[in-house]
């Protein structure tokens, strides 16, 4: 389910211009045009599990993620799924198919309620012909993109299971007292769909670590008590 808000208000201080100018893209823009990217977008809300965006479909803006948490994935005929990476508060998705004009490349879906401003098409190309300075933003963003997706090809054809695994949650993990904490807790089919593996290996993979005193499964997280074993 999605939730359209009427257009932003014309304010300097705006909670949602905070978050334009958090986004790299947009960071080295003058005020102005800032304040006019605001005044052409819109807050939209989707509810856990929404689909924000299809494969296949036509580009009419940029998201910016204000709160939440989505992943961007493919799927096969078969219902399987491949998570290509998950964005959460600051982070932006689908200006790719805003510079080249063809149809979306993913699927974005919202893993809990988020809230998502939405650049238009309009006024992103309106801000590149006025502000060409930005492309330059944009070519760094996208080199950056282009090297995290050569890394994950690298992992997941030439690391195995237990170390695409272990590699998730080590760069998941977020000190909390003193332990390394996963939140939310990632289940065993979502840990499968984003390392390209089976729900049976990383449920036997998972049920070694605790047995070993490695990992700790909490209701609603996990925590790292030791470094991982090299290899399992």
């Amino acid at each position: 389910m999605e939730t359209l808000s009427p257009p932003l208000s014309n304010t300097a201080d705006c909670r949602e211009l905070t978050q334009i100018k958090a986004v790299p893209l947009f960071a080295s823009l003058p005020p102005p045009a800032q304040q006019a990217l605001l005044l052409q977008a819109r807050l939209r809300t989707y509810a856990k599990g929404a689909v924000v965006i299809n494969e296949g479909d036509d580009a009419h803006g940029l998201f910016i993620v204000c709160s939440g948490l989505l992943k961007a994935c493919l799927n096969d005929e078969q219902g399987r799924e491949l998570i290509l990476s998950t964005m959460g508060p600051g982070e932006h998705f689908g200006e790719l198919a805003l510079l080249d004009g063809a149809p979306r490349s993913a699927n974005v879906v919202a893993l809990e309620s988020s809230v998502l401003l939405v650049i238009t098409k309009e006024g992103f190309h309106s801000v590149l012909g006025k502000h060409p300075d930005c492309m330059w933003a944009i070519v760094r963003s996208l080199v950056e993109q282009v090297r995290d997706l050569t890394e994950n090809v690298r992992t997941l054809a030439l690391v195995d299971v237990f170390g695409r695994l272990s590699r998730l949650l080590a760069g998941l993990a977020v000190e909390e007292d003193g332990c390394q904490v996963i939140r939310p807790r990632l289940t065993q089919q979502e840990i499968a769909n984003r390392i390209g593996a089976s729900r049976e290996m990383v449920s036997r993979i998972l049920k070694d670590l605790v047995i070993g005193g490695f990992l700790t499964l909490e209701h609603d997280h996990m925590v790292i008590r030791r470094k991982f074993p090299s290899r399992w």
